[in-house]
């Protein structure tokens, strides 16, 4: 550790990160106010406390050789993926969901750290394969690295968590370099999934009629042939492709694994999803079919930033949350009080500060000369990008409502500890970035 590190720190980062959880802490106060000027919860103390632990761990971090976890790095993503299986069996229920562990009333969730360890782990994979392995094989292990964490999380059931480490998989793949058509297979995938698993909601929920074609979607008979029948194509695809070598081959075969696996994935799906999963599927296509129900956090959540107009309503006087109009305010809807308060001018300071802390990993990715540390970087970006638009999206009624918080802002000291650590390896990445 020297002292000179601290004249190298990226301070319009750091401060960003750092204003962010001002805002954070003074809007979990204004949640806690009700519409007789009372404070009924001490949120915003907790939250000071977790944001000076979060500050102190960054500012340690940077410190620190990021490099000296190389080789720790598999002992930490195997003590997180023991850790998510313990908090599958023994942990505590939260809304809905088996992911904290804690004693009386201090909790943590383990799903958030299981972040970080798999973007350290899933960086040396990479780097340690970058001249010795093909695309292929790099591929298919990091699908590996991020789905064992991810599905362990889906038992929880953590919907909204688990989709996080999709973004940090396609960010950390992509500046690995790794072939296009993986990437475009995984988004096609994923893409095709969601859209099978919503269309036979859509046409009971929303259409309010069937349609026959959407209904066999939900049929196991039609799935089972279907599966069955595309993964024969599937084979004379790849027989034909080893024997004469011809590309159409390929792109039939590349085109039937994505039908499978999206079939399978989609099908698999509407019998996992809990109830209240899929009615925020289906009040997502339209609020207003369970306006008093499932519906409510959305329309609710859009007449508080629609009422905050340009400037806002003041600070402290916003009427959504301080009538407890709106639920969950200090954590999902963090950012609906903002604007409600705030107004577009402040939503744009938060978009503004969002986009700096982007940029400002971006060049660090750019300048580093070690690719461990830039794939580190480029897996702290796709979770912080991820949970900015998603959160913010969801608040607006333009993405489903996932229970993934606005980091640095949320209401929640894991989160804002796991986004403050995320920072400070950043910083050490920064600091040390010509030193590879």
């Amino acid at each position: 550790m020297k002292l000179n590190n601290f004249f190298e720190i990226d301070y319009a980062l750091l401060f960003s990160a750092l204003l962010l959880t001002v805002f954070g802490v003074l809007f979990i106060y204004s949640s806690s106010v009700t519409s007789f000027g009372i404070s009924v919860s001490n949120e915003y103390i907790r939250q000071i406390v977790w944001g000076s632990v979060g500050l102190v761990a960054a500012l340690t971090i940077a410190m620190l050789n990021y490099r000296r976890i190389y080789y720790a790095s598999s002992y930490f993503y195997l003590g997180a993926l023991v850790l998510l299986i313990y908090t599958c069996i023994f942990g505590r229920v939260v809304n809905g969901a088996r992911a904290w562990l804690g004693i009386g009333s201090f909790g943590i969730q383990v799903s958030e750290f299981a972040k970080l360890t798999t973007i350290i782990f899933l960086a040396r994979f990479l780097d340690s394969t970058k001249n010795s392995r093909s695309d292929a094989w790099r591929f298919i292990v990091s699908c590996m690295i991020v789905f064992a964490p991810m599905m362990i999380i889906l038992l929880q059931p953590d919907f909204g968590t688990s989709l996080v480490f999709i973004a940090i998989l396609l960010s950390m793949i992509f500046i690995a370099g790794i072939s296009s058509r993986y990437i475009i297979f995984l988004i096609t995938t994923i893409a095709l999934t969601g859209l099978l698993l919503a269309l036979p909601l859509w046409q009971v929920h929303v259409l309010g009629k069937t349609i026959p074609i959407l209904s066999i979607l939900s049929n196991k008979y039609f799935i089972l042939i279907a599966v069955g029948a595309v993964t024969i194509i599937f084979f004379i695809a790849l027989f034909g492709f080893r024997r004469y070598k011809k590309t159409y081959f390929y792109w039939i075969g590349y085109g039937a694994l994505i039908l499978i696996m999206s079939l399978a994935v989609s099908y698999a799906g509407q019998k996992v999803l809990k109830p209240y999963q899929i009615m925020r599927l289906i009040v997502f296509l339209d609020p207003n079919i369970d306006p008093r129900g499932s519906g409510w956090n959305i329309i609710q959540s859009i007449t508080a930033i629609g009422s905050g107009g340009i400037t806002g309503k003041g600070y402290l006087q916003g009427t959504q949350s301080h009538y407890r109009f709106l639920p969950q305010q200090s954590t999902d809807f963090i950012f609906s009080i903002f604007s409600e308060e705030w107004g577009f001018l402040g939503g744009i300071i938060v978009f503004t500060l969002f986009l700096l802390i982007s940029m400002r990993l971006i060049k660090i990715m750019k300048t580093t000369t070690d690719p461990f540390g830039c794939y580190i970087v480029a897996g702290i970006a796709g979770m912080y990008i991820f949970h900015f638009i998603v959160n913010v999206g969801m608040t607006m009624g333009i993405m489903p409502i996932t229970g993934i918080p606005l980091l640095f802002m949320s209401y929640g000291g894991s989160a804002l500890i796991t986004a403050m650590t995320g920072i400070g390896l950043a910083l050490s990445v920064h600091i040390r970035r010509f030193q590879y």
